[in-house]
């Protein structure tokens, strides 16, 4: 590997499906400006983050192909890095997501994903079962490895898999101390679907929170470190999102501590249902 990367993340790697494995630990593309996805995603992957969330909504997946041909360029196989994209709402729909996903993959500059996730259910649509069959159709293709959902409900979920004929492996929801969706979780634990926490730091609205703040003092360490560690040893897959060269740095830096049990019912405590995003059965 060239000597401009790192070694990847000690994360841990979460298993999607018998062939599939997904860094715990990633790095989040939204609202990153194309003419800068190039730069950001560079120093993210120099960081040693290996696993990438983006999606089409995001408007960077061409900036962020430059990076990743730049990085494959400069050393990276292909094989380490793990990149994730989802189909928006008004592509949703058999064709159409298959159209949404040849664009995604001609911007991203890939053979094929690793992951591919409807990005919202959209239930007044009435197309996420077919938007769901095209993923089917291109992971049967051999152009995802693996599919799966963001932002589905219990009762979405169920409808889902009634008619899937390969489970999704996961679901991406909104997830942070202050929003910790136990009941959908464990909704998880039981279909065997990993889950994916966007907005793991509430758009930042968790680096005041006092206990949160005691707990960082006492580590020494930053609140978004704080939380981002409490993700992880909870179980979540997570990809929190910077700019800065050393936030991003930073928010890798969570490997060298950990949150006693008394820590983590402190922060289990938390919980006050704020959404710091859309509630799923708002989004049309």
């Amino acid at each position: 590997m060239d000597s401009a990367f790192t070694a990847p993340l000690p994360a841990a790697q979460i298993r999607l499906t018998e062939a599939v494995s997904i860094p715990q630990l990633g790095f989040g593309l939204y609202k990153v400006p194309d003419p800068e996805a190039e730069q950001i995603v560079g120093t993210a992957l120099g960081a040693g983050y290996r696993h990438l969330d983006s999606a089409a909504l995001y408007g960077n997946e061409a900036g962020v192909g430059r990076a990743l041909s730049a990085a494959m360029s400069g050393g990276l196989a292909r094989e380490d890095l793990f990149i994730t994209s989802k189909v928006w709402n008004e592509d949703q729909g058999y064709e159409s997501t298959l159209r949404a996903f040849d664009a995604t993959r001609a911007d991203l500059g890939l053979d094929y994903l690793d992951l591919y996730l409807i990005h919202w259910p959209c239930p007044a649509r009435g197309l996420y079962l077919e938007t769901y069959r095209a993923l089917e159709r291109l992971h049967r293709d051999g152009l995802v490895r693996a599919i799966g959902v963001s932002n589905f409900q219990p009762a979405h979920l169920d409808r889902l898999l009634q008619h899937a004929e390969i489970p999704p492996a996961v679901n991406q929801v909104e997830l942070h101390p202050w929003l910790q969706q136990r009941e959908l979780r464990a909704v998880h634990a039981d279909l065997g679907i990993a889950t994916e926490a966007w907005s793991p730091l509430a758009r930042g609205r968790l680096l005041e929170d006092p206990t949160l703040t005691a707990i960082a003092t006492t580590h020494g360490v930053s609140v978004a470190q704080v939380v981002i560690r409490w993700h992880l040893q909870e179980g979540n897959i997570v990809f929190p999102k910077a700019s800065a060269p050393e936030r991003i740095r930073a928010n890798a830096d969570v490997f060298d501590f950990a949150l006693s049990q008394a820590e983590l019912e402190a922060i289990a405590a938390l919980e006050r249902g704020f959404r710091s995003g859309s509630h799923p059965d708002d989004v049309t």
